[in-house]
């Protein structure tokens, strides 16, 4: 704990702390008035006053609008009212000026940056409504202070019973509000989200294996969305930045994707394969005005997260792993394809009951945990089973960790280009569409759109 006899002079020669931090330092002549101030180099006067089981900082003003003398005096009638053995008017007018947390939450959604400066992307702020909604509501309605950590602890127990996932991340908003506000100067008190004890993190590596890849890639030819889930899996790009995708971007003739920034808030350049590029130049051949590779009907102008599509792909690769292990004949397979393209859920029970019939457990050749993400994961899978060093991997996938970003600026494109092709034409002659070096034409829809 700093001390400093507060002054004019004094208080303008302070340094302001490093981005992040805050520096509080109390008066020698008061010592329950201190001073925060921000990196910003924002100077604001409170009382620190213990009041019950808690610690009290009442704000009197900032700094130099309210003078050194000013604050005295205001910190004199504070702890005037303290000394009476009450908590003073400042606390309560304090307390009944404060935001409840919906209201915090919104001023949370509109003001909070990214590290680049950016605001939060909409699906970002989607995304958080749907916690507050789903699992906040016992907080909603009370006032910052008036949370405390039993609270927080109480959301998390409950929502895990549901989601270990969800509950954590319920937990890490109602963290996020309360550090903006403190960031804000609204509210002064301890993070009632702080040490609340997270769920051990599940260990996920699931990636299409090569005995799947026939399945996946036939199923995702007959999806409206065949283009967008092919580039996703021959680029490993994030499924962002594959739905916002725009021709201005792509160096069609230099096999290179330009990604202007991504989660991780750095540019990319992505190296497109052969394939990669097969399918771009097919697609651009019937693109129309809009800007985006993927266009969309919807506020953004691009597609937006093909989830139904998605769930459909996993199902109807899972029939057909199911239907192989079957062992049709030509006529029934013939038929079974004619069905699981009219109702992909009547196929699923006609199909499923036969293989019980003959003793046969659909679960086993079942797709459906495979997620879109894990497109971006097979891509890497694959580079490391063909021989790829973890730098190029991270290279390719832009991976950000302190210890390998140095590496990563160094590295030259030319060798993630090598790692991307090698393991999409290893994928791809899994899947029995590339012969050795010829490149086969992607499977082409069964059915319209693209």
């Amino acid at each position: 704990m700093a001390n400093l006899k507060f002054s004019k002079t004094a208080l303008l020669g302070l340094k302001a702390p490093e981005a992040g931090k805050r520096l509080t330092i109390y008066d020698t002549d008061v010592p329950k008035l201190a001073i925060r101030m921000t990196h910003a180099g924002a100077q604001t006067f409170y009382v620190v006053k213990r009041a019950g089981a808690s610690m009290a900082w009442v704000k009197l003003g900032s700094f130099p609008d309210m003078t050194v003398e000013q604050a005295r005096k205001e910190a004199a009638k504070v702890l005037g009212e303290f000394a009476g053995g009450a908590n003073p008017a400042a606390v309560k007018r304090a307390i009944r000026e404060e935001p409840i947390f919906a209201d915090a939450f919104e001023d949370f959604l509109t003001g909070k940056r990214k590290r680049d400066g950016s605001p939060l992307a909409e699906s970002t702020k989607r995304d958080y409504r749907d916690v507050l909604r789903l699992y906040l509501a016992p907080i909603k309605g009370k006032k910052l202070s008036q949370i405390e950590r039993t609270d927080v602890k109480a959301i998390h127990k409950k929502t895990a019973i549901k989601s270990a996932a969800q509950a954590d991340r319920a937990v890490a908003v109602v963290s996020s509000v309360f550090t903006y506000m403190a960031d804000q100067e609204v509210f002064t008190g301890t993070n009632p989200a702080s040490r609340v004890q997270k769920n051990p993190p599940p260990s996920r590596d699931r990636f299409a294996q090569s005995y799947e890849l026939p399945y996946l890639l036939e199923a995702v030819a007959r999806s409206d969305q065949r283009d967008y889930f092919l580039l996703s899996l021959l680029t490993g790009a994030r499924r962002s930045n594959v739905q916002a995708m725009t021709w201005r971007d792509l160096d069609l003739p230099g096999a290179v994707w330009r990604i202007g920034k991504t989660k991780n808030g750095t540019p990319q350049n992505v190296p497109l394969s052969p394939e990669a590029i097969m399918v771009l130049n097919a697609r651009k051949e019937n693109a129309g005005t809009s800007p985006f590779v993927f266009p969309g009907t919807g506020r953004t102008g691009h597609l937006v997260e093909p989830k139904k599509a998605w769930a459909t792909i996993r199902r109807t690769a899972s029939l057909f792993r199911l239907l192989d292990a079957l062992k049709l004949d030509d006529d029934a397979r013939t038929e079974a394809d004619t069905l699981a393209l009219e109702s992909i859920a009547k196929a699923e029970r006609k199909y499923q009951a036969q293989a019980k019939a003959a003793q046969i457990d659909p679960a086993h050749f079942a797709m459906t945990d495979l997620r879109i993400h894990d497109l971006r994961r097979t891509l890497g899978s694959w580079q490391a089973k063909t021989g790829a060093s973890l730098t190029i991997i991270g290279k390719s996938l832009n991976h950000k960790t302190h210890q390998a970003t140095a590496i990563y600026a160094r590295l030259d494109l030319d060798p993630v280009r090598q790692s991307v092709n090698t393991a999409t034409a290893a994928m791809l002659e899994a899947a029995g569409l590339k012969e050795g070096a010829t490149v086969l034409p992607l499977p082409k829809k069964s059915r319209g759109g693209a």
